[in-house]
């Protein structure tokens, strides 16, 4: 009984009939084969045991307290052969168990040792033997005594490959659940390793798992040995599957436990720190923020919100996630400006003294501002408007907004639309996003650190929408002045009032904004600086701009008027003037480097010296040309984004079948043009005196030069039936005439836009007469008087008034004679 002895010191511990969990002990080989060999009596006294289960061969201590139960170990140990049946209790609550109360198949036990202890409890170390089955009970008094019936245990004799693996595995998981169990002692790997028998592992095993008395019980009544060591190898993977399952909780909540404790601890010292340099933490500057917040001029539902997150604050740990989101929150509240203006500055003749000196021109623009500033010093509180400046790049658009928050003496912001395709560039994402940030017009009124500036909304026709939002739909709220004093940011989560801020939006075209954006803005269109205003910007703005930048004095260059106009019309062709202030500055540099290198230079720049420092001309410019003996030659006026031209419509015959063709890159619209002009030709040919078969035997060619550009539109229409009617009767156009209007078939001529930039292409190519649509008065009304002196502008509303006007009576020099048959 060595080996008992050595289990003993190991893991034998006092247990009693309530409580038997704990581990059991094993036994060697030749103890169990002594176990086979015993002789059982029929009949056995029973000893019913609560919470756990006997095995064959295994050795358990049980403290015995019950009267009838200490009655039969005393009788069994001191009067017997100290053989006794162990069986489970069924109810764990019955003191005093009938034969109901416990199972049907128990153990047989010899009492190995008993002890008597000085609190009167007995303790004894019983031996399990033999399986058996109560068939009947005998007595219940002063014990359980019942007739039993041995059950054999039924193992493999042989071990073949599929038992190897079985008990394989069920040693493997006894070592994994002895190593996710570090209470268990080390020397019981030794003693699992020594285990030879597989009756006995198994018996052994079941004993000791982690399991309920009914699924222990359930192990004992198996009568297949394989059978029933399968069934121990699934309750014992369930057992090490709840182990890790606890180790990892185990282990993730004592790593948290200690990063509190480390973040407390550090903490804790901060303060001492704080403390002792006079700086109170936390607690002082929250006291900071609330003072603050007293201060500020904004509303009682927004002050409500901010003392509620502001006292969220204060109760929240240091160390936790959302603390800095909350603290960046409070603090970004606190620097909004709440209610906090500038002051206008209601001087109207400064403001527009400024608004000349920064920009030369945009006098539609420059009278609404000074209209807003009249309106705003009578009615102190009128609502911003919301302007749209819209026109070619190089204009202004954009510096004009600058120029106008300086003329008010409000801040200026501003924020490019280009490219933007996120609706939270707008509105702000909401606080729950990770890295969450306040949209684009409540960061720049941060920025401004007030709630009145001259907001530039730049590039407005840029804005395109995606899977991440429409931020034209965004802007609506934004630029309508009925709903902006209430405009939610999904960051602020309050509502800010936006309707002190002058919105002021560029666009380059107003076809890719939202329609309903459109609506809510004041549309005010830039075009194209002339010729003489390019050449006064110029003068007044670009050339003192780049002498400053290129570290120059006022008399250290000049350039001539007919420089400049040279630079304009040879190496720029533009709306604006960005390219024509590149060109200015290639001149100020060779200045510049030659004053430098001590060079001599012209003090006065000509138009030579224009070609010598930028090269040969980029550009031809379009004058007009004598075309008096060739007919079907007329002059129309365009316009492109750069500014107005002249354009020359040519149209020639030759013997066919009536074919006609159209060259010169024409649109679809300028296609449909010239066939409008040639079927009203046609019906009116009578009155024209031209033969109606000349259209059946000859083939007309309509050409717009400048191949390579492409053309479109329709206001030549006016143009080509004029060079129609002239190649057909053969008659002469009027010298230096140009012409622009849409046509019908009726005859009716339609008005066209442009003009202001047509007559100025017009009276730089030299024309002196110019054919306009009578609708378009009103245009020409608005041109400075200086722009069309000279010029004789004739109305008209019909065709037939615009052949009056343009075709001469006398025709051309060796006329063509037509053949009609």
């Amino acid at each position: 009984m060595n080996d008992l002895h050595i289990i003993d010191s190991l893991f034998l511990t006092n247990l009693d009939e309530t409580d038997s969990d704990d581990l059991v002990q094993l036994i060697s080989g030749e103890d169990e084969d002594e176990t086979i060999d015993e002789k059982v009596p029929e009949d056995l006294a029973i000893l019913p045991i609560r919470n756990t289960v006997l095995f064959p061969g295994v050795v358990i201590p049980i403290t015995v307290g019950r009267k009838r139960s200490i009655r039969l170990v005393k009788n069994a140990y001191n009067h017997g052969n100290r053989i006794i049946g162990v069986v489970a209790q069924r109810d764990n609550s019955a003191d005093e168990p009938d034969p109901e109360d416990i199972y049907k198949v128990g153990t047989v036990a010899k009492i190995i040792k008993m002890l008597v202890l000085p609190d009167g409890n007995t303790t004894i170390i019983i031996q399990g033997k033999k399986r058996f089955k109560i068939t009947s009970f005998l007595q219940e008094d002063p014990y359980i005594k019942a007739q039993i019936k041995l059950i054999e245990d039924k193992f493999p004799s042989k071990k073949n490959n599929e038992i190897q693996a079985i008990f394989a595995s069920i040693k493997e998981a006894a070592r994994k659940i002895l190593k996710l169990n570090p209470e268990i002692p080390q020397e019981a790997q030794a003693a699992l390793d020594n285990i030879e028998s597989p009756s006995f592992l198994t018996h052994f095993l079941s004993s000791n798992i982690n399991a309920e008395v009914a699924d222990k019980q359930r192990l004992l009544e198996t009568n297949d040995g394989l059978a029933r060591a399968k069934l121990l190898l699934e309750f014992m993977l369930k057992d090490i599957q709840m182990m890790e399952i606890r180790q990892e909780i185990q282990s993730k909540v004592h790593s948290d436990i200690d990063q509190q404790q480390r973040d407390y601890f550090l903490r804790q010292q901060m303060k001492i720190l704080q403390d002792e340099l006079g700086d109170g933490g936390l607690d002082q500057e929250i006291e900071k923020m609330r003072m603050r917040g007293e201060k500020k001029r904004w509303s009682e539902p927004v002050a409500k919100h901010f003392n509620k997150e502001l006292d969220k604050l204060s109760r929240m740990n240091p160390a936790a996630a959302e603390y800095p989101v909350s603290y960046n929150y409070v603090e970004f509240l606190l620097d909004l400006p709440w209610q906090d203006y500038t002051k206008d500055n209601f001087d109207l003749k400064r403001a527009r003294k400024i608004l000349d000196k920064d920009h030369y021109g945009l006098e539609k623009v420059k009278e609404r501002i000074v209209e807003y500033l009249a309106v705003l010093k009578l009615k102190k509180d009128m609502k911003g408007p919301i302007l749209c400046l819209y026109g070619p790049p190089g204009v202004g658009k954009t510096s004009l907004g600058r120029s106008i928050a300086k003329a008010l003496g409000r801040k200026y912001c501003r924020m490019s639309l280009g490219g933007v395709s996120d609706e939270a560039e707008i509105r702000g994402h909401r606080k729950t996003y990770v890295g969450a940030m306040p949209g684009k017009i409540i960061q720049n009124l941060k920025k401004a650190s007030k709630a009145n500036p001259v907001f530039v909304l730049d590039e407005i026709d840029k804005v395109h929408s995606d899977f991440r939002g429409d931020p034209s739909s965004a802007l609506l709220e934004v630029l309508d002045p009925e709903q902006n004093d209430t405009f939610l940011d999904n960051y602020l989560e309050v509502e800010y009032d936006l309707s002190n801020v002058l919105f002021i939006a560029t666009a380059n075209t107003l076809d890719t904004i939202h329609p309903a954006l459109r609506d809510r803005m004041e549309i005010i269109e830039i075009n194209g600086y002339t010729l003489e205003e390019k050449t006064e910007i110029a003068k007044t703005h670009l050339i003192p701009k780049q002498k400053k930048e290129h570290g120059l004095k006022v008399k250290d260059v000049t350039l001539d008027k007919k420089a400049i106009v040279r630079v304009i019309e040879d190496y720029t062709r533009e709306s604006g003037v960005r390219n024509l202030e590149r060109k200015l500055g290639a001149i100020v540099r060779h200045v510049a480097k030659s004053i430098a290198m001590e060079e001599d230079y012209p003090k006065k720049i000509t138009e030579n010296e224009v070609i010598k420092i930028l090269g040969s001309p980029v550009f031809d410019k379009e004058i007009y040309q004598d075309h008096d003996n060739m007919p079907g030659v007329v002059i129309g006026l365009a316009w492109t984004q750069v500014g107005g031209e002249i354009l020359f419509v040519e149209s020639s015959v030759s013997r066919g079948k009536g074919k006609l063709t159209l060259s010169g890159q024409l649109g679809d619209v300028m296609k449909e043009s010239a066939m409008t002009a040639l079927s009203y030709l046609k019906s009116s040919a009578e009155r024209l005196n031209i033969h109606y078969k000349v259209f059946d035997h000859y083939d007309l060619h309509v050409h717009v030069p400048a191949g390579a550009v492409p053309k479109d539109g329709p206001s030549a229409g006016i143009t080509m039936l004029t060079s129609m009617a002239s190649v057909f009767t053969q008659r002469k156009v009027r010298s230096r005439l140009a012409m622009t209007g849409e046509i019908t078939l009726r005859g009716r001529v339609m008005p066209v836009g442009g003009i202001k930039e047509k007559i100025l292409a017009a009276r730089r190519a030299g024309v002196t007469d110019i054919i306009l649509c009578a609708k378009n008065r009103k245009d020409v009304e608005e041109i400075s008087e200086q722009y069309i002196k000279n010029l004789n502008i004739h109305y008209v509303d019909t065709v037939d008034q615009v052949l009056e006007i343009a075709l001469l009576k006398e025709k051309v020099k060796n006329p063509i004679e037509f053949v009609t048959e």
